[in-house]
Parts: structure tokens; C-alpha cells; sequence
């Protein structure tokens, strides 16, 4: 996604480098069970600021603006737009905040972290199930040191509710090919009934409340019931110093080309749409 940003960050909007207090029961939260939340890591002031220029850059640049009865079920769980850090320096702004990124990368237990990409999933009101899925299936990333921040920019209540993630499926790695579909949701329905994997959610969010789940961590969302969008901004991190792994999909290849611009397997990611956010 290329253009001219269309804002110059202005003095109005806040700092978001300032640390938030990781406490070790949570890293070892993420490490056994591959998922957790981390209460109020923006405020709510500091979440009102940056909305509006999330919310337009997101629905600006959604890939699928069909009607819902019109997509599949992937573009039915939500509308989604990816590196809008490179198209509004606001959005920048949020995405490069040096707070997410030390709390990324205390979480994972590495000393820095560099950017895949951030992408915003707003689930429109009445937008389906978001199927049971892995996200690093999609990433050719040479390591297991990955991490998701997920940030409702409203107030998500328990209807909606935050993502839903199989405890301790990220020791397990790859269990398979399966993109976001109904095959994913069968497949995965499947195994999780087979293995007994627990399964947790984080329930009612408060704006700037932030899940975390590692790149393996198995997981999928409910629909959304309500006639109001749930508005969330993700942001994708890698331990710093990841190499390009060789592609072993079709989707893979297509990431490789699209985040990992100008990189071949073997290289160090720190292409220039992968800047490292902490330190």
C-alpha cells in the first residue's frame, strides 16, 4: 500500500512511549498458555484521540466493501485493511508506539521486536463467526517468537466479545493447512474436541484493553449480534533478528511479496516495512 500520507502528526494527539508495567504473571501466561490481556495499556483519552484516524484509514482502504451476503465466509467475519501506517501518519503514530512494542517484546522474552504489519478488523454489525484459525500459517517467518496485540477502539461488550483461544495450542505449532474458512472451523473444530484443549476467553473489553496470542496460538471470535461495528486495531510483532523462512504455501508467498518486500529465505527481516519498534 503505497500513496502520500494524507496527515502530518500533529502536537494534539498523545504520547504512547511511556512503559506499562508487564507483571511476570502474565508473561507466564503467554508462555503456557500462548494468550493474554493486558488491562487498559491505552487509556481511554488516549484511545479517543487516535480512533477517528483509524476509523477512516480503515474504512477507506477495506479490501471488501461488498454487502455482506455477498462475500464468503472469511470476508463475512470482518472488514479488514492492513499497513495503514503507510498511508496516515497518525495511524503511524499508533502502530510505532514504543509502549505496545516493549510490552510485545517482554511478553515474548526477546530483547527487541520489529513490525510484520498491523491490520484493522472492524466486525460489522450482523458480520459472522471469524472461523478457528492459526495466524503464523500465513507468515514465512523462520521462528515461534511472533505476538499479536488485538485493541478494541470502543467498548466491546460480553455479547461481542474478544477472540476465543485454545490454551497451550501454541506448543503445538503448525496443525495444518487451513486458511480462515468453513474447513478451518471443521477441521479445527474437530481436533480441539479430540485433544481437550481448554478453551478461554478474555470476555468484555474496555477501549485500549489489549489481547495478546502468539503466532500458533489456535483461535476464532463469535459473530457480532449487535447493529453497532466492533472496531479493532491489531498490530503483528517478530522477535528481532527472524530470518525469512522458504515459503511453504501459496499464502505464504503472497506474504513474502506483500510484508516482506525485496526479502528472499535466509534474509534477516528489516525490510523497510519492517522497522523495528523496541529498542
Amino acid at each position: 500500500m503505497t500513496g502520500p500520507r494524507r496527515t502530518q502528526i500533529g502536537d494534539d494527539l498523545p504520547d504512547l512511549s511511556s512503559p506499562y508495567v508487564v507483571s511476570p504473571t502474565v508473561i507466564r501466561e503467554v508462555a503456557t498458555k500462548g494468550h493474554t490481556v493486558l488491562r487498559q495499556l491505552a487509556t481511554r483519552d488516549e484511545v479517543s484521540a487516535y480512533r477517528p484516524a483509524i476509523e477512516a484509514a480503515a474504512l477507506e482502504h477495506a479490501w471488501d466493501k461488498r454487502p455482506l451476503e455477498d462475500r464468503d465466509t472469511y470476508g463475512k467475519a470482518f472488514l479488514q485493511s492492513t499497513n495503514l501506517w503507510r498511508v496516515d501518519d497518525r495511524v503511524r503514530r499508533f502502530v510505532f508506539s514504543r509502549r505496545f512494542a516493549r510490552a510485545a517484546a517482554e511478553l515474548l522474552g526477546v530483547e527487541g521486536v520489529r513490525l510484520y504489519h498491523d491490520q484493522a478488523l472492524f466486525k460489522e454489525p450482523g458480520g459472522g463467526r471469524t472461523p478457528w484459525h492459526q495466524d503464523q500459517y500465513y507468515w514465512p517467518l523462520a521462528t515461534d517468537k511472533t505476538i499479536t496485540m488485538w485493541m478494541p477502539l470502543v467498548d466491546v461488550p460480553q455479547e461481542v466479545g474478544s477472540m476465543t483461544f485454545a490454551s497451550g495450542s501454541h506448543r503445538l505449532g503448525y496443525l495444518g493447512g487451513h486458511a480462515i474458512s468453513d474447513e478451518s472451523e471443521e477441521a479445527f473444530s474437530a481436533m480441539l474436541e479430540e485433544r481437550d484443549l481448554p478453551l478461554e476467553t478474555h470476555g468484555a473489553l474496555r477501549a485500549g484493553d489489549a489481547t495478546f496470542h502468539c503466532g500458533w496460538t489456535l483461535h476464532g471470535a463469535p459473530p457480532n449480534p449487535t447493529d453497532a461495528m466492533r472496531p479493532v486495531m491489531t498490530i503483528i510483532y517478530a522477535a528481532d533478528g527472524t530470518r525469512v523462512a522458504e515459503p511453504n504455501s501459496d499464502a505464504q508467498r503472497l506474504d513474502l511479496r506483500v510484508w516482506l518486500r525485496g526479502l528472499q529465505p535466509g534474509d534477516l527481516v528489516d525490510s523497510p516495512l519492517n522497522p523495528r519498534l523496541h529498542p
